[in-house]
């Protein structure tokens, strides 16, 4: 049988090694590259730095309401960022009382570094969160779609078709609202409006992948098909994936703070970059700094996201600057 399979597909075992081989240097080769690239190294530091703080503090979050502590909530803050101190009300920002009011204070005499300290983790969950969800999702959708082709092919694109037939942000608020506008029943819309994207990305490079001769030579050899997959398919189709990933990561917070600038999904009281933004655009602009700064943040996000997405892009298309 095997030297059946030999005349079918000729040296075909050979290239399946090779194609991993290329795909883990790729790889180190994108981190040197982006190491020497000012742009994509500056996404990278904003990434590190909001992820980093954000995992830092949603752990001493996590354990204030684990251990019904709030203050383990604001340990390394420079302040409680739920105090309200109406002498200090719009204050301006200012080194008199660094690092306290370097952003100013809010309406209610909170520090609005404070404030934007604390929202952080929030906005790490939920983008990481959706992308994650919706990379799964699409994952499982668009590679069984793409391989086994046919009837599955068929039904499983016309569900995805469903969902993007729908307005994404439209349909997102409805669940949420339907769900009564917690910020579980806005990740879990979020999540449901996601994906369908991705399946389609997914789905195009299974179709692309599957007629190439490691796939074949693995089929022809009797090979489940859960294993092709995630063995052959899912590592030579991830990077393009990433790439988007990365640059939807940005559009996931925008979304997230636009709802949240409507009140959707916020808790009364609770500081969360799109409301802050919300409640600031009252005073503006005699009292700039209380929208502005956490719509800097926001875009500080945004903007890191796109410059790595983008230079992601760009090497899988072969324009690298050397």
């Amino acid at each position: 049988m095997s030297s059946i399979l030999r005349r079918l597909v000729p040296g075909k075992r050979a290239k399946s090694t090779n194609v991993k081989h290329d795909y883990r240097l790729s790889r180190s080769f994108y981190l040197r590259y982006i190491v020497h690239d000012k742009s994509a190294l500056l996404g990278v530091v904003i990434l590190t730095f909001f992820f980093g703080w954000s995992i830092a503090e949603g752990i001493l979050q996590g354990l204030a309401i684990m251990f019904n502590e709030p203050n383990l909530g604001w340990l390394i803050l420079p302040s409680n960022p739920f105090a309200i101190h109406l002498q200090d009300r719009l204050l301006p920002p200012s080194f008199s009382q660094f690092p306290l009011n370097i952003f100013g204070t809010d309406n209610a005499g909170k520090s609005i570094l404070s404030e934007v300290l604390y929202a952080s983790p929030r906005d790490a969950l939920i983008g990481g969160s959706v992308l994650a969800s919706a990379i799964i999702v699409g994952l499982l959708t668009g590679l069984t779609a793409g391989y086994r082709g046919g009837w599955i092919d068929e039904l499983l694109m016309r569900i995805t078709d469903a969902f993007l037939s729908l307005p994404g942000l439209v349909l997102a608020i409805a669940i949420a609202v339907l769900l009564r506008g917690s910020f579980e029943s806005l990740l879990i819309a979020l999540s449901l409006v996601w994906w369908p994207t991705y399946a389609r990305l997914f789905r195009s490079q299974a179709l692309s992948l599957k007629t190439r001769g490691y796939v074949e030579y693995a089929r022809l050899s009797g090979v489940r098909t859960i294993k092709i997959l995630f063995r052959h398919l899912l590592p030579n189709s991830i990077d393009p994936v990433i790439a988007y990933g990365t640059l939807d990561f940005g559009g996931i917070i925008l979304i997230y703070s636009g709802l949240a600038f409507l009140g959707i999904g916020v808790p009364p009281n609770y500081p969360e970059l799109g409301e802050m933004a919300s409640q600031g655009f009252n005073f503006f602009p005699s009292v700039w700094w209380y929208s502005i700064i956490p719509s800097v943040v926001i875009a500080l996000v945004v903007v890191g996201a796109s410059l790595v997405g983008d230079r992601f892009q760009d090497f899988l298309e072969g324009n690298v600057m050397t």
